[in-house]
This record gives C-alpha cells, structure tokens and sequence, in this order.
C-alpha cells in the first residue's frame, strides 16, 4: 500500500497486534509492523511519534478491552453488594480467559504493559475508579459504611489481585479458584457493611 490516506491508527495497531505476537515485544520493532501492513516506517511515524508511543498504544488498547466492559457493571442498578461480587468476578473472568485463550499473547502483553507504566497506572486507577464508585453508591444507600470510598476502591482491587493481577496466572488453573475468589469478597464486603448502632 503506497497509499497512506487508508492507513488509520486502528490499522496500525491491528498490525503491531499481529507482530507482537509473532516476535514478542522485545524484538518487535516499527519497521515490522510498517511491513506487514506493506508501507513505510514514516507512515506509521505520522501516527505515532515513536516506538514508545506505539507500544503505549498497543498496550492501552489491550487493558480498555477489560475496563471498559466493566463500566456497565460499574454503574448498573441493584444493591452495591451485588455489583462488587459482579464485577470482581468479571475482571478476574476476563483475565482468566484472555491467558487461557492466547497464553503467548497475553505473556507478550503482559511484557509490552509493563514497559509501558504509565498506561498500566492509569487502567489500575480507572478500575479502582469503578469500585470506588460501586462503593460510594453503597455507602449512599446505606448499605456500607466506609468514610473514604476512594480508598476502599483501590484496597479492594489490592486485596483481590491473586485472581486479577498477571503476575499470578501460574495460580489460575487451580482448582477451587472461583470459591477462593467468593470466599475473599464476601470478606471483603463484610467489612464493608453498616453496622447497626448498639
């Protein structure tokens, strides 16, 4: 493709997709994914300023595919309780299948979030975001009793990271996982809750 008026930043990460899992991120460079779309390392310079900024890119994208569809979970109706549970076992879910479905690709991408720490600071403070929200609403309705729900949103993500948090999929495959995880937020939301006064 000679001409770059088609060539979209979608393209291109499509493309540096596709490269990062056939050499990694240590050996992927520019001038590959320019290549495997059939254009020059220029053109894909026009749309990101440098290798960094690619890689930054690539890896945002890969973490939006597990926040974003929590953000329905985030804000749907019902009790917060029902929701924390909801979308603790999202996230962990979604982990677990993306390492279960393209282990090579999700260790590349593992690798590429963590050259890339800004973008993976910023998906840990949106998912802590989401839960702290889910618990500002509990507290609202009377049902938790926290004084900063801020906080406790990022405590829980801390807390529950053994089923979310990559450096741990060696521990996925376990059997009992799913009660292990139930057990820790039903911990969790226990000392979240209201007491009654007296």
């Amino acid at each position: 493709m000679s001409d770059t008026t088609a060539l979209s930043a979608d393209r291109i990460l499509d493309a540096a997709e596709e490269v990062l899992r056939r050499y990694g991120p240590a050996k992927a460079t520019v001038l590959d994914v320019a290549r495997a779309l059939g254009v020059s390392h220029g053109s894909v310079y026009r749309h990101f300023a440098s290798k960094a900024a690619l890689r930054e890119a690539v890896a945002e994208r890969w973490l939006a595919r597990v926040s974003t569809p929590l953000v329905e979970v985030a804000t749907s109706a019902g009790p917060a309780a029902q929701r924390l549970r909801r979308w603790l076992a999202e996230l962990s879910g979604t982990k677990r299948r993306m390492a279960r479905e393209d282990p090579e690709l999700f260790a590349n991408f593992h690798q590429l979030a963590e050259l890339s720490e800004g973008v993976v600071t910023n998906h840990l403070e949106v998912l802590a975001g989401q839960l702290s929200l889910i618990v500002a609403d509990g507290v609202a309705a009377g049902e938790f009793s926290v004084p900063d729900p801020a906080v406790a949103g990022r405590a829980l993500l801390q807390a529950t990271a053994r089923f979310h948090h990559p450096a741990h999929r060696a521990e996925w495959n376990e059997p009992g996982l799913d009660d292990d995880l139930a057990a820790v937020v039903a911990l969790l939301i226990d000392g979240l809750r209201t007491r009654p006064v007296g």
